[in-house]
């Protein structure tokens, strides 16, 4: 999370991953008891893992789930609906990149570990296994353990892991939660030295926010169940772990991709205009259902970052606004899942329907805005679908976002759409006329294309 930066990724700490600094500290706390040259979320991780009994030298995270009841876990487990987010974010690059993308359960249990075969069998070695766990008590300082641990995103460089024969790798983690906040879980990516990078937190934070995103969707979709339920699948009894609560979802819904500053709908009331701040304020809230500190949002809402007083007085005038739908709690949360026109997109990109994303996707999230968190999503939201209609092989989906205000200059789009119809048709000749023009604008002069 933001307010943890500093400590996650202080300047250096990369440098020092399996350096002799860092060995040296971990040689040190183990032979002493002392803690020094380490991160703070590092030496508090330490003295838990060594507290739980874990033997530095040995790991043997134990293989807590086996086949049968492995299956039969993972099968009612609400992540099983996070997998087509995570393969289409993550896993189809870290084949190819040398990662693996792992999802544990609230316990630390690793439910699923793909990607890279080379670096699954080479972790295989240290219990790094699908079923096994991997919480702290029972493999030591990792980065799905310690998220888990802390609530927080984590990175783990090299050396700072606890035990020895798991120092080769860096891994970055973040914590999976419900629509109500509760913990299911954690995504994890693990390799070499990239693994933890700045650019490998990003995309694990985004491909986490998408998860989550598409489980509030999910929520909503299907609606209250039997007698107030959460519209969750039915709960889990595998080693007692139940799945969902007692919280209903909730109909409140969030436009942001119109006109304008934002719409909210809530059951029984009008639909209200919303200030371009409170709109900001909602939709982040809306996607980090884990709650955000005013310091937090004070970086999310502002370049320069805002006063922690002023986001206060920001978030007491949206609870006028938005009623009970903001919580009290600190930090800053929803108290029950909010709709977005942003996660409908989401919803159906996930399902490969790109038609449907396009008719839901009536425009840039805010473009108002100059919030660094709303611009965050804006680009996501607009890399996400423009990605899905470059794959496309329907012509009617490449002409209807080329026909849209971002897609009208969009070079790769009409190469796409001369790939995809055939020479002679009017789309094609459009397609190939708009390519010429392009390059003229360019300078490059007259343009000799291999479609003419």
């Amino acid at each position: 999370m933001p307010g943890e930066e500093p400590d996650l990724l202080r300047p250096g700490a990369r440098s020092l991953a399996g350096g002799r600094a860092l060995h040296a500290a971990h040689e040190r706390f183990l032979s002493t008891g002392t803690v020094t040259g380490v991160r703070a979320v590092v030496a508090d991780s330490w003295r838990r893992s060594l507290r739980s009994g874990v033997d530095p030298e040995r790991p043997s995270p134990p293989v807590a789930l086996t086949d049968a009841d492995l299956r039969s876990y993972r099968s009612e487990h609400p992540l099983q609906h996070a997998l087509p987010v995570v393969r289409g974010l993550l896993l189809d690059a870290a084949v190819t990149e040398g990662f693996l993308v792992a999802l544990t359960d609230a316990d630390g249990r690793l439910l699923w570990v793909a990607g890279d075969a080379r670096v699954r069998r080479a972790v295989e070695g240290v219990g790094f296994v699908e079923g096994a766990a991997w919480d702290e008590a029972h493999a030591g300082t990792n980065a799905p353990g310690t998220a888990l641990a802390t609530g927080h995103d984590v990175q783990v460089f090299g050396a700072e892991h606890f035990t020895r024969a798991v120092q080769p790798w860096s891994c970055t983690a973040a914590v999976l939660r419900d629509p109500a906040g509760r913990a299911l879980g954690a995504l994890d990516v693990t390799g070499r030295d990239a693994a933890a990078s700045a650019l490998m937190l990003s995309l694990v934070r985004a491909t986490a926010a998408a998860v989550e995103a598409d489980l509030r969707a999910r929520v909503l979709a299907r609606g209250p169940g039997p007698a107030g339920g959460t519209g969750w699948p039915g709960p889990s009894v595998v080693a007692g772990w139940p799945v969902g609560g007692p919280a209903a979802p909730t109909t409140a819904r969030l436009e942001v991709l119109r006109p304008g500053s934002g719409v909210l709908h809530t059951p029984g009331a009008p639909a209200r205009d919303l200030s371009l701040r409170h709109a900001e304020l909602l939709l982040l809230l809306a996607e980090h259902p884990r709650g955000l500190h005013a310091d937090e949002l004070a970086v999310l809402l502002h370049p320069d970052a805002m006063s922690d007083v002023a986001v206060r007085a920001e978030v007491s005038r949206l609870r006028r606004v938005a009623g009970p739908l903001v919580d009290r709690s600190r930090p800053y949360r929803l108290a029950d899942p909010l709709g977005t026109d942003v996660a409908g997109v989401r919803e159906a990109l996930v399902a490969g329907d790109v038609r449907a994303a396009l008719d839901r996707y009536a425009g840039p999230v805010l473009p108002r805005s100059r919030a660094p968190g709303v611009e965050q999503v804006r680009d996501a939201l607009a890399s996400d679908v423009r990605a899905a209609v470059l794959h496309a092989t329907d012509p009617v989906v490449l002409e209807r976002w080329l026909d849209r205000e971002e897609g009208g200059e969009d070079w790769q789009a009409w190469e796409r759409l001369v790939a995809v119809t055939p020479p002679g048709s009017a789309a094609h000749a459009r397609a190939a006329g708009r390519l010429d023009l392009l390059v003229r604008r360019l300078g490059a002069g007259p343009a000799r294309h291999p479609w003419r």
